[in-house]
């Protein structure tokens, strides 16, 4: 029990198995050369999120700018739906036909490679682009290709991570799609003076920049322990957990049990994972549960009334008065900068104090608080025109933020991430994807559309639907907290077996009367 009391984060965070063979009294990380240089490559995965999250910033300021109006012939409703859908239409084929099978095939480093060369090659078209039909046709191509970024990414982060971060540094991934916004808003409100198509050129081209960065960086970084531990390759994937999360001591306490688990998890897995298809994510019932929830996450991580905000914040804000390009482009980047501050310190950082399922309900239950108010005070602005009132609008605007990213910005990815065994966690992650992604084809269809005819009324829908999500997440999302990744199947399928138990298996060998006499004496 003496380690154990001095592991209370380390239980909190991975259970007590990972805390008993802990380093005694170890340092803090960013005191810990390893670790530190385990988080350093870690980035480059990590980033992959502020690609997706250039896009939607990007977008939302080039609609402010007239120079891009004017070029393109002033898009609204649907055509102007088109010019975002095709970006996560592109991403939901890239997702079914190819991505996920090169990430289980190939590891997760070669998509990582594909994602970062294309993705740049294709920024480029879209900002030289000379008509309308080139910059849909390059955004379809960034859409495909940058899934080649974030399918792998965060599961690579998750695998790779030393155990004790796993579940803030998978939270943490998506946190950087803020990043990506903070950037795309920035540079559209460092451009819009500019009297040319240049001014949205630039924006456009820099899309490239965030791949560009990763590639400098993606050569230091490791593949997947589990991915070559599922290869055969044991060997390396031992080098690799005794460098990254032991400082090369081969004989470590930690990299044997968690190598122990990774092989006794892999090994009971093993006839599933060599014939897993897509139809196994429906075949037992906690997959049929994991899938739903996957579903449930990337569906209404766009359907929640962010998608509103997210693409057409231009809109929202010209229902309350706000029509000046300075005005807009400033909000779109003070936003961004709040939503990161938010994601990470409110969220992010909290997933194993506070646990996975209280972050969705406080958060899903503020979201719902706040479109309420805000809805009412949007009809109040719209029959007096009062600005003190479209101010107010604007608080709640962040205040809405705040809590969709406590909760629905650190875990969209790393709940979904971390409920699915390994054999289906990249089916899983794409599931959750694919319906993200169709549910942001869609809202960029009618959103725009229903902002046009109806405005403010259309908030109400959101109303609703936040009520409804809140009962579901209440019913359908287990606790995930102080479990280490292998672990986690339990919550879903009641395996027998603690963290202990595991522990005197690698002690003492799969002896099961050894354990016992040790756990009697």
């Amino acid at each position: 029990m003496g380690i154990l009391g001095k592991n209370n984060e380390a239980e909190l965070a991975a259970g007590t198995g990972i805390a008993s063979v802990l380093p005694p009294n170890p340092k803090p990380w960013y005191r810990t050369p390893h670790l530190i240089k385990l988080n350093l490559v870690l980035l480059v995965p990590l980033v992959s999120s502020a690609s997706v999250g250039y896009d939607g910033s990007m977008m939302n300021g080039l609609q402010t700018l007239p120079q891009w109006r004017e070029f393109f012939g002033n898009p609204e409703g649907a055509i102007l739906g088109l010019m975002n859908a095709v970006y996560p239409l592109g991403k939901v084929v890239s997702l079914f036909v190819v991505v996920t099978y090169v990430c289980d095939r190939f590891g997760r480093k070669l998509p990582l490679l594909i994602g970062v060369v294309t993705c740049i090659a294709f920024a480029i078209m879209q900002g030289l682009a000379q008509n309308l039909h080139t910059f849909v046709i390059a955004r379809a191509f960034l859409g495909f290709f940058t899934s080649f970024l974030s399918q792998p990414s965060p599961i690579i982060v998750t695998e790779l991570a030393y155990p004790t971060q796993r579940g803030k540094m998978t939270a943490l991934y998506n946190t950087f799609f803020y990043l990506g916004s903070i950037f795309a808003a920035w540079c559209t409100y460092g451009t819009f003076k500019i009297p040319s198509t240049w001014s949205w050129r630039i924006p456009s081209i820099l899309q490239g920049a965030v791949p560009l960065l990763q590639g400098l960086g993606l050569y230091f970084l490791p593949e997947s322990p589990r991915w070559l531990v599922s290869q055969g390759r044991k060997e390396e994937a031992h080098k690799i957990l005794a460098d990254y999360h032991a400082g090369g001591d081969m004989d470590s306490p930690l990299v044997k049990f968690e190598l122990q688990e990774i092989e006794a998890f892999l090994t009971d897995e093993a006839e599933v994972l060599s014939k897993v298809s897509w139809m196994e994510l429906f075949r037992t019932p906690a997959n049929r549960r994991r899938t739903l929830i996957a579903v449930v996450t990337g569906w209404f991580g766009q359907w929640n009334g962010v998608g509103v905000v997210s693409y057409y914040l231009t809109l929202v804000l010209n229902t309350i008065g706000i029509t000046k390009v300075k005005d807009q482009t400033l909000i779109n980047g003070l936003l961004q900068i709040f939503n990161w501050l938010a994601s990470t310190l409110g969220g992010a950082l909290l997933v194993d104090r506070v646990g996975r399922r209280p972050l969705f309900l406080v958060s899903t239950a503020g979201m719902l608080a706040s479109y309420i108010v805000w809805t009412g005070l949007t009809s109040h602005f719209v029959t007096s025109r009062n600005e003190e009132t479209g101010r107010a609008v604007v608080a709640f605007i962040f205040i809405y933020y705040f809590f969709y990213d406590i909760a629905w910005t650190p875990l969209l990815q790393a709940y979904p991430v971390e409920i699915y065994p390994y054999t289906l966690r990249g089916r899983g992650l794409s599931i959750a994807y694919i319906a993200s992604f169709v549910g942001l084809i869609v809202g960029n269809q009618v959103n725009p559309i229903a902002m046009k005819n109806i405005a403010w009324k259309y908030y109400i829908v959101f109303c609703c639907i936040l009520a409804v999500l809140f009962v579901v997440i209440y019913f359908l999302f287990p606790e995930t907290k102080g479990h280490t990744l292998e672990e986690i199947k339990e919550v879903f399928e009641g395996k027998p077996g603690s963290a202990q138990e595991k522990l005197a298996d690698l002690e003492h060998g799969s002896d099961k009367t050894k354990v016992k006499e040790i756990e009697h004496s």
